[in-house]
């Protein structure tokens, strides 16, 4: 039968709070149950409550789709990653070379002066004063090699024709000088002091 009345309330609850007063046995109850409910009410708080841990989603294990196909006709530029690793191409044209400079005369003038001191040894001229006829016309270095040359074994004795350019660039020519031993493949380069020769070679 429920309880209508503040009194009757007032009663109920005078008699509820002093059950656990009534015997030590009663009160060791009573606070068993009274750590359980409070142990119950602390487990389920962090749980529930406001700053409750929310667990992260877990991934997906659905298979993502492979990328559709491209229709026929379309197309797709490279990523950058796919540019960096593709290998640079080269033109297999070959490119034309550059036109071969053209002698200067200070070149063709000093192969011929070198010529004619080179074939000009009459009999009883030492090697030092054949060597001195070169000097103008023939480099430090190479003037050391012809230092070991004995004029009376140059079998020309004269020349015999204008030189000619075999080929030329900014700073050397090959010229060509007929004599009468042989054509002389002179090496006349340019320095400091003007077109010098650097070498020769005899035809066969």
């Amino acid at each position: 039968m429920p309880i209508r009345t503040h009194r009757g309330r007032a009663a109920v609850y005078r008699r509820l709070w002093g059950w656990p007063l009534r015997s030590p046995k009663h009160l060791v109850v009573a606070v068993v149950g009274f750590v359980a409910l409070a142990t119950a009410v602390g487990l389920l708080l962090p749980k529930y409550g406001p700053g409750a841990r929310q667990e992260p989603p877990r991934p997906s294990r659905t298979a993502t789709a492979p990328p559709a196909a491209l229709a026929p006709g379309s197309t797709a530029g490279p990523t950058r990653s796919e540019e960096r690793r593709a290998p640079r191409t080269h033109s297999s044209i070959p490119q034309a070379a550059p036109p071969p400079a053209a002698p200067t005369p200070e070149a063709l003038e000093a192969a011929k002066n070198w010529g004619r001191a080179w074939v000009n040894h009459p009999q009883g001229m030492t090697s030092a004063q054949w060597l001195e006829g070169l000097r103008p016309y023939t480099t430090e270095e190479y003037l050391t090699v012809m230092s070991t040359v004995d004029p009376a074994n140059v079998p020309a004795t004269k020349v015999t024709g204008a030189p000619t350019a075999l080929s030329s660039t900014a700073g050397s020519t090959q010229v060509k000088l007929p004599t009468d031993a042989g054509d002389l493949q002179i090496l006349v380069i340019s320095t400091q002091n003007g077109w010098r020769v650097a070498g020769y070679t005899r035809a066969g």
